[in-house]
């Protein structure tokens, strides 16, 4: 991951602990070309199509800009299992044995390609989030459709897209 996709993920990552402290859950796509702009969607966990029209319009954005590097991120339930990982959207209610709390992020680069990873974190007794640093995955991953970003990812990289860059 380059310096400048790092500076992004940092940035989409500190605005998204900022609203899991307030108690929100937003997916948070933050697009560079022209210009840097950012999106959110509070809905986008509630199901699928909501999910992958957030992504669409999203991809729209990034289209009219000239992308060239994005972060998309959304806060998460993981549970591991032996061979993948599973996710649910986030709740009030207490985790249940195996799940732990992440911000799932994808970031793409023109020039240096997709890379996947998370941020973990804890929740002191009275409920305060406790935040660790970006973790990018080593292993290799194959992601599923429903992996946050992968509409938006799709939608920059197929061949009958608008061409993306300057």
């Amino acid at each position: 991951m380059n310096q400048d996709t790092e500076s992004l993920l940092f940035d989409v990552a500190g605005r998204l602990e900022r609203a899991i402290l307030d108690r929100d859950c937003p997916a948070m796509a933050a697009l560079q070309g022209d210009r840097t702009l950012v999106l959110s969607d509070y809905d986008y966990l509630r199901d699928e199509p909501t999910a992958a029209a957030f992504e669409q319009r999203a991809a729209q954005k990034a289209r009219e800009i000239h992308t060239t590097r994005f972060v998309f991120a959304v806060p998460q339930v993981w549970v591991a299992t032996s061979d993948r990982v599973q996710a649910r959207a986030v709740s009030n209610h207490p985790l249940r044995e195996g799940e732990r709390e992440v911000i799932a992020w994808m970031s793409y680069d023109a020039h240096d390609g997709v890379d996947y990873g998370f941020v973990p974190y804890v929740r002191r007794p009275n409920g305060e989030p406790i935040f660790d640093d970006p973790e990018i995955f080593e292993a290799g991953i194959r992601p599923r459709e429903q992996m946050p970003g992968w509409t938006l990812l799709r939608a920059l990289t197929q061949d009958d897209a608008e061409p993306t860059g300057p």
